[in-house]
């Protein structure tokens, strides 16, 4: 998604606002996914995201996913466990050896207790430059 136009980018995110909304509010919202979104360590973004991304800044799609979260009060659960870096990158570029964390899982604030884990496990193989996330 990060070769997107921001029109495209646009959509999704109304979209994903509107799926969002279509749910009752009782119901526990987790979503996960591949976002291609960097998310940073800056204090600014707290309590949305958590201490421990591994990224230092957030790209544009890390900025688009913290507002989406921040609007609709969920925490980014992918940045609150520490974790060594092995267990926190979710991608890995195909050819070159860069890393990054990209996938995440994100709900809402008041459910954010019932999450006791997430982190990603290289040694799954998947044939994919994604490695396999639990949470």
């Amino acid at each position: 998604m990060e070769d997107k136009s921001d029109t495209e980018k646009d959509v999704f995110y109304d979209g994903l606002r509107n799926l969002y909304d279509a749910c009752p509010k009782h119901d526990v919202k987790l979503i996960i996914g591949d976002l291609n979104a960097q998310i940073g360590k800056g204090a600014m973004y707290y309590p949305t995201v958590g201490k421990e991304a591994f990224h230092q800044e957030s790209n544009e799609n890390g900025k688009r996913l913290i507002h989406f979260a921040a609007s609709r009060n969920m925490i980014i659960c992918t940045t609150l466990f520490p974790r060594k870096d092995i267990h926190t990158k979710t991608w890995r570029s195909p050819g070159v050896h860069h890393f990054s964390q990209i996938d995440h899982v994100f709900t809402d604030s008041r459910h954010v207790s019932h999450l006791m884990d997430a982190r990603a496990h290289r040694c799954a193989n998947v044939d994919s430059g994604h490695f396999l996330f639990l949470s």
